[in-house]
Parts: C-alpha cells; structure tokens; sequence
C-alpha cells in the first residue's frame, strides 16, 4: 500500500508542478504580449523588422558579387572540359572567344535582373500596399526573399540563378517599399521620421558594403550554400517576428482608412518628380562604379584581389557618418532638407571625377567615401521629405510615394551592369565618372524647387476628404454642420433654457480657431 500511496503522491506532486509551470509560462506570454502592444515599443520593434528586411535584401543583393562570377566560370570549365573530349581542339579554339564574350554578357544580365523587375513590379506594388496596408507586402516580400535565398544555395546551372535573382526583386518590390513606408506612417513627426529612416539607411549601406567580403570568405573556406543558408536562416526568423508583431492577416485597421493617391498623380507632382530624380543621379556613381572598378583597379594598379574585394568596405564608415550628420542637421534645421541634399550631390559629383586620378589604393579610399558621403547626405534629407509631400499635398498613405523612391534607385541599378561596361569599352573609364560627376554637380540646383516645401500646409485634411462622400453618421453629420456654419460665418451657442442659438462669428475667432487649413 505504501509504495502506491507514495506513486500516487509523486504523480500529483508532478502534476501541480507542471500546472505551475504552465501557468508561469502564460503569465509571462501575457506581459510579453502586453509588451509587443506597447505603441512605442511596438514602433521600435517594427523598425528592427524592417531593418533586418532591408539588410537582409542589400546582403542578399551583393553577397553574389564574389561568388557568382567565379561558379559561373567553373561551371563554364566544367561545359568546356566536357566539349573536347567530342569536338575537335581547333573548332573549340576559335569559340573560347566567343564564350568569353558571351560569359561577361551573362554576369550582366544575371545582375541587372533583380532591379529591371523590382522596376517592372514597383507601380504594382505600391498601389497594392495603398490598399492592403504595409504589414502583409511586407510579409509576402520576405516568403519570396526566403524562398530566393535558398534557390541561391541549391542552384547549380545559369537558369535557376536567373530565377533566384529574378525572384529576390520581386520580394524587395515588396518587402523594401512596404517596410520603408511603415516606417514613415508610424513615425509621423519629422525629427523622429529623419531619424528613423536615416536608421534604416544606415543598415542599408551595411548590408552593400558588408556582403561582398562576407560571401567572398565564406565561399572561399565554406563553399557556396553556406552564405546563402546563413541569410536564408536570418530572414526566416524576421518572417517569424513579422508574423508574431504585426499580425499581418488579422490586423483589418486599415479598412476604414483613406484610399491612397494613385501612382501616376504622385509621379506628375513636380516636387516628387525632382526628388525622385535626385536619388536616381545619385545613386549612378555607386550603380555604375561597382560592376566596372575591379576591372579598372586590376588594370591600372595592378590590384590585388582582396583589395578588389576591400574597395568598398571602408566606405560604410562615412555613410553612417553622413546619415548621422544630416539626422542631426535635420532636427536643428529642417527648413534646409533641400539644401542637404544639394551639398551630398556636389560632394558625389566631385569625388566621382576625381576617381580616375588615383594611382593607389589608398588614394582610391578617398573618393569612394566621399561618393558614400554624398548618398547618405541625399538619401537621408529626401526619404523623409517625400513621406512630408504626400503629408501635405496628398493624402497620407505612404506606399505609392515610396514605390517611386524604389524606382528611382531601380533604375540606376538596373542600368550599371549592363550600361556602364559598354560606356567604358566606348568613351573610356575617365569619361564615364566625369559624366556622373557633372550629372550630379548640375542636377543641384534644382533642388531649390524644394526650399519652401516646409512652409506647405495641407490644402484639405484626411477626414475632410472621408466627409466629402456625406455623412454616414452622428459624429459625421455634426462635423459637416460644424463646417457649414464655419462657412457661413456663423458660430453655435447654447443658451440658458438649452437651445442652440446661431451667432455672427468674428474674423479673428475664426482665424485662431484652426479648425481649416488655408
């Protein structure tokens, strides 16, 4: 008997433990909940998502700049090796050219692939991301980015890079212009909007300019899956912590929010037009530098390649630089967002002409930081002002806006791997950056069109617009009393038996009163 009394003891002794186990584990599900809903931690925590997106993506997007020529001329090898043992040596001889030819065409291609369709998908997205919100395009951007990353790790001829490349821009249409205006719609004040996104800028350039010697030593010592697995477990875990935070498919907020301006109007405003161009100038040097410097550094300088390799890294370093600088300028002085920007393009176009004078790779660091400088400054003093026109001129719902943002880098990125080579095989390497460095040096002024976009006030506020459809309720029909009593002149009191009265409302009652915007 005892041994049974003492068995059934234990047994309940487990259960209790367990039941207090698991009553500590809800508890402390219940405050990390509590937590996540928290609003200001919840917006710190979105920014974290987001940025590991966009990290994750720019890693993504030059992780294969070390890795993918050297497989592709292994595999090239491998086809070759395999055709004379059939063909005849001097019939192969007289192709060796014509597959090296062909081979440089193809690396282009394969790396243009990503921005020609993130340009291509970008209008579909970002109307798609006025009307469902930002959590869900986020989310689907990252599925698309995860399955990209692993089809990266297994791909094992030309067609399926293609495909994982082709795949990685149609996650970033997505993934990049939602996570950028969730941002700007949960930070909503400029000084914490400009910091917020000079953060997001920040990790960015990270992403660029960390991937190549990431990928470069890990393919060297690990083989070719193990960076690409490495990022695919990383962007995993982000989907995860989206799923979990934002809730994407049972958050149904947006449904009573304001329809979005559709895309082709954003793009006719002059001030988004001139912005948009900004960012596609300056970012040329950088899209046209990358694909055609290593072959310049080996020719005149007889680079090494970890110095190939290296040329970037340094750079990071003065961009984050920029982005604090013009974060903190901004808060201090935002009426001169314009004026920031025009500084980063003069600074660009001065350092992209003076590239071709390096004769070391020292003196090369120079100009390249100052190139990276130049963007952050640009970069950081535009994305926020655009969030800012669509505030004031349009209606404030951002993913359209930044759609456009994403097209404009799209472009310039999608044009340097195929573009840049052909200008320097034709004009040369020294015309080609004094082209870009003139570009930019003449596209500054221009941005004074945007020196008094601080002093815009919105012509018509979010609600009025919902209003203008008619009253669909108590509070609605109020309001659009309210304003056609302000219309009139006229203002509502209340006497002392309860009944509302109409009196002649004063032109400066109705001046400090605020309630319309001029």
């Amino acid at each position: 008997m005892e041994p049974e009394e003492t068995t059934e003891g234990q047994g309940a002794n487990l259960a209790q433990s367990a039941a207090s186990k698991l009553s500590q584990m809800g508890e402390r599900t219940k405050q990390l909940g509590n937590v996540i809903q928290d609003p200001e931690r919840q917006k710190r925590i979105i920014l974290v998502i987001v940025c590991v997106a966009l990290l994750l993506d720019n890693m993504l997007y030059m992780v294969i700049v070390p890795i993918i020529p050297d497989y592709l001329e292994d595999l090239q090898t491998a086809a070759d090796q395999a055709q004379d043992a059939v063909v005849h040596t001097n019939s192969t001889n007289s192709t060796t050219h014509r597959t090296k030819g062909n081979f440089d065409l193809q690396i282009g291609v394969l790396f243009a692939s990503k921005a020609i369709l993130q340009l291509l998908v970008n209008p579909l997205s970002g109307t798609f991301i006025d009307r469902v919100g930002y959590d869900i395009p986020l989310f689907i951007g990252l599925n698309v980015m995860f399955l990209s990353t692993l089809i990266f790790a297994f791909a094992e001829n030309y067609a399926t890079l293609f495909l994982a490349r082709s795949m990685q821009g149609l996650g970033s249409a997505f993934a990049d212009t939602s996570g950028i205006a969730l941002i700007a719609d949960k930070y909503t004040e400029e000084t914490e909007r400009s910091k917020a996104l000079g953060i997001a800028l920040a990790f960015i350039s990270f992403g660029s300019l960390v991937a190549p010697p990431f990928g470069g030593v890990l393919y060297e010592f690990a083989g070719k899956r193990v960076p690409f697995l490495i990022l695919a477990c990383i962007c995993l875990i982000d989907g995860v912590l989206c799923l979990c935070v934002l809730k994407p498919f049972s958050n149904r907020e947006r449904e009573n929010m304001p329809v979005g301006t559709p895309i082709y109007k954003l793009m006719i405003d002059p001030y988004i037009a001139v912005v948009a161009g900004a960012l596609t100038i300056c970012n040329i040097p950088l899209a046209f530098l990358e694909p055609t410097i290593a072959n310049w550094m080996e020719e005149t300088m007889h680079a090494s390649q970890w110095e190939i390799g290296m040329t970037w890294f340094p750079a990071f370093f003065p961009h984050v630089l920029g982005v604090y600088l013009t974060v903190k300028l901004a808060a201090k002085y935002p009426h001169l967002q314009w004026f920031y920007g025009a500084i980063g393009m003069v600074f660009i176009g001065a350092s992209s002409c003076t590239v071709p004078a390096c004769k070391n790779f020292g003196q090369l660091m120079i100009p390249l930081c100052g190139i990276c400088f130049g963007i952050a400054f640009v970069d950081t003093a535009l994305l926020p002002t655009l969030g800012f026109l669509v505030d004031v001129r349009h209606v404030s719902v951002y993913g359209s806006v930044y759609a456009i943002a994403d097209i404009s880098y799209c472009v310039a990125y999608a044009l340097g791997p195929v573009v840049a080579g052909q200008i320097v095989h034709d004009l040369g390497f020294v015309q080609l950056n004094l082209g870009m460095g003139l570009a930019n040096v003449l596209y500054a002024p221009a941005l004074l069109l945007l020196k008094n976009v601080t002093q815009m006030k919105p012509s018509f506020s979010e609600r009025n617009m919902l209003l203008e459809d008619g009253p669909t309720g108590l509070y609605d029909t109020i309001k659009m009393e309210q304003r056609e009593k302000k219309r009139k002149g006229l203002c509502t009191t209340i006497d002392e038996n309860g009944i509302e009265t109409f009196a002649q409302r004063s032109y400066s009652e109705e001046e400090s009163s605020g309630g319309e915007y001029a």
